[in-house]
């Protein structure tokens, strides 16, 4: 089972991590959490690693209505979304959605589910909206 959404971006990363932030914001997204894994990895290990960054988006009423189904998926939220080097580009790739509904089979998460996968592949897919630097 594929648990990501992922695009592909000719963008330099500082400026896809901005353009993911405004159209996760688009679409009902705010960033929670912020995780510079490089930076981490290089202070923590010394190692060196691409730009890798981990966005903690939360749609609040979409996590309020999960959480009020079941409060332990409290573990899923919020919803990560990567944004990392790849050579000359950048993907983006953001936690499916529908992770939560099979992870656990619990029906009233579904129509949640189906509305944030809704809102993440469209904020993606206005990432390579023509008149766009893809």
């Amino acid at each position: 089972m594929r648990y990501d959404r992922t695009v592909r971006l000719n963008t330099d990363f500082a400026t896809t991590v901005s353009r993911v932030r405004k159209a996760l914001a688009e679409h009902g997204f705010g960033i929670l959490t912020e995780i510079d894994i490089t930076a981490t990895l290089k202070a923590k290990l010394d190692l060196d690693m691409e730009d890798y960054v981990i966005l903690g988006a939360c749609n609040p009423p979409l996590a309020h209505r999960a959480l009020q189904a079941d409060r332990t998926l409290g573990l899923l939220l919020p919803c990560n979304v990567v944004v990392r080097a790849d050579g000359d580009r950048t993907v983006v790739q953001a936690l499916d959605p529908g992770t939560m509904v099979a992870l656990t089979e619990l029906d009233a998460i579904r129509p949640i589910a189906e509305e944030a996968t809704r809102r993440i592949d469209a904020a993606l897919a206005s990432l390579t909206a023509p008149g766009t630097d893809t």
